[in-house]
């Protein structure tokens, strides 16, 4: 499998095509996206971690609800569609807005039929 795979009973994700699983039908491109705002309590601590060091957790956190929110976005489209798979999985990042104050995240992929 990829770098990034995951199943369940009755879905796959993938960012490669593996070879080793047989394709029914290519469905066509599905995506999701998710888009979050800086909070001012964020932003303050997140200046002083750049100052002292460390790890932002709460642009972290956020970032990673924001992610899996337009994965499950992706994942819905694909099966509203007939498919039970998303293979060639591709994650986009942008910060957005006149401050610079939301990020945005998009995900996209191909949505299979799996044998």
């Amino acid at each position: 499998m990829g770098w990034f795979s995951k199943s369940n009973d009755d879905f796959f994700l993938s960012t490669t095509t593996p070879p080793s699983i047989g394709m029914d039908q290519y469905v066509g491109v599905v995506n999701g996206e998710a888009i979050i705002g800086a909070n001012i309590f964020r932003d303050l601590f997140s200046s002083v971690r750049d100052v002292v060091g460390g790890r932002a957790g709460g642009y972290e956190r956020a970032l990673s609800g924001a992610r899996d929110a337009a994965l499950e976005d992706m994942i819905e489209t694909a099966k509203e569609r007939g498919a039970n798979g998303v293979i060639g999985i591709d994650f986009d990042y942008e910060v957005l807005g006149e401050t610079n104050g939301m990020m945005m995240v998009a995900v996209s992929g191909t949505a299979v039929k799996l044998g």
